[in-house]
């Protein structure tokens, strides 16, 4: 049996942390005993900082961790799709398999219990399976030639084998309305949700909007300049269009889990939308993703008033410096007023677990779980995060 206490103890069953909390948990990490120290200075190890559940990154490609450091920033969308265009499969299959395996580990040393991957092949399996991380992956599937439809879905299914064979949680996803026909959207989208689970990467970028909703920007010009089709012009945004072919997988209400990644220009007309057809709506941030890519944000503040239920991912290396959740909630720290620790908390585990699924043993710390117990260091004398401030597993 194992005992650990510290300034604060984020259980995140409650608001507030403990003050002065323990924790105790056996050779497992099974959470055997939580409460409130009697003397901080008799306990045999006391911590300055912050204990936590083990974090749920919400959203990663880790199989994309080759293309670590290979990618300039600031060149929005349509620059980073010619990047990831020009430098995919550039390396070995056997380095990109280490550098999975290196980044995998790392973000278990660092706290992530869970985590929802994307994946476009099988290269990261093998290694989910080994890892003591729970992951559930995401199918994701390309094809803006209608034609194509057929033989993507018969691809994509085919990978989903190989995941079951495993024992993988997995389900099929769309990757974007501007990368796939609108017949490919809504039939993997009609598979994904057999599964119980969506994860689609949405209005990320102006760039995007302009496609969708008017027919042109940069992103229209660069799939028109290669001889691809593009979305039809809706005059609505990507959200709307999306939620639009959604309903021709099956009638709206949804009861399935669906993560809509990125939001960066979501406004209230999609808020309203979602909340109207999904009972379990998602939205994963990625912010230093957005920084890096087009210097942007998502409307956080509008989100939290309107009760979305929000979580955090790290998006791959191709467009991040690192997979670290605690710079992920830094940056959401410096740049949305208001936010303390526990709710930046509540979204990295809590919310995180719950749209897993798995809310049951992830995601808060309780007596009977197991959901990994993390040290947050260098807080300020306001317990916030800070520019120094670190991550690494207890249990």
């Amino acid at each position: 049996m194992a005992r650990i206490a510290a300034e604060y103890l984020y259980t995140l069953d409650r608001p507030e942390p403990i003050r002065n909390g323990y924790v105790e948990y056996d050779y497992k990490g099974t959470i055997t005993a939580i409460g409130e120290c009697q003397d901080p200075d008799s306990e045999e190890i006391f911590l300055e900082g912050a204990v936590v559940p083990g974090f749920v990154n919400s959203h990663c490609h880790v199989e994309l961790s080759y293309m670590w450091k290979l990618f300039r920033k600031g060149t929005g969308m349509a620059g980073f799709i010619d990047q990831i265009n020009a430098l995919r499969d550039t390396k070995p299959l056997q380095e990109k398999i280490e550098d999975i395996r290196k980044w995998m580990d790392l973000m278990w040393e660092r706290g992530v219990s869970a985590m929802a991957d994307i994946s476009n092949c099988d290269d990261s399996f093998a290694i989910k399976k080994e890892s003591p991380m729970y992951t559930r992956t995401f199918l994701e599937v390309f094809g803006t030639e209608p034609e194509d439809c057929a033989d993507v879905m018969d691809s994509v299914l085919k990978l989903k084998k190989k995941a079951d064979r495993l024992r993988l949680d997995a389900s099929p996803t769309p990757h974007a309305c501007y990368t796939m026909s609108p017949e490919l959207v809504t039939a993997v989208s009609a598979e994904g949700l057999k599964t119980g689970f969506l994860s689609f990467h949405s209005e990320e970028t102006e760039e995007e909007e302009d496609m969708l909703k008017y027919g042109k920007g940069a992103m229209w010009d660069n799939r028109k300049a290669a001889g691809m089709s593009v979305p039809p012009v809706t005059g609505k945004s990507s959200l709307l269009y999306f939620i639009d072919r959604l309903e021709k997988a099956h009638p709206a209400p949804f009861d399935e889990h669906i993560l809509l990644v990125h939001e960066v220009c979501m406004d209230q007309e999609g808020i309203d939308a979602v909340k109207r057809v999904m009972r379990h709506p998602y939205i994963a941030l990625c912010p230093c993703s957005n920084i890096f890519i087009h210097n942007a944000l998502p409307p956080v503040n509008l989100m939290r008033r309107n009760g979305l239920k929000l979580t955090v991912g790290t998006d791959s290396l191709s467009s991040n410096d690192d997979l670290d959740m605690v710079r992920e909630l830094y940056c959401l720290q410096g740049h949305v007023d208001g936010l303390t620790l526990g709710e930046l908390l509540t979204w990295a585990c809590r919310n995180g677990a719950e749209f897993l699924g798995k809310e049951s043993n992830f995601g808060t710390l309780e007596i009977g779980k197991r959901p990994g117990i993390v040290f947050i260091d260098n807080l300020d004398t306001n317990g916030q995060l800070t520019a120094g401030s670190t991550s690494y597993r207890l249990a």
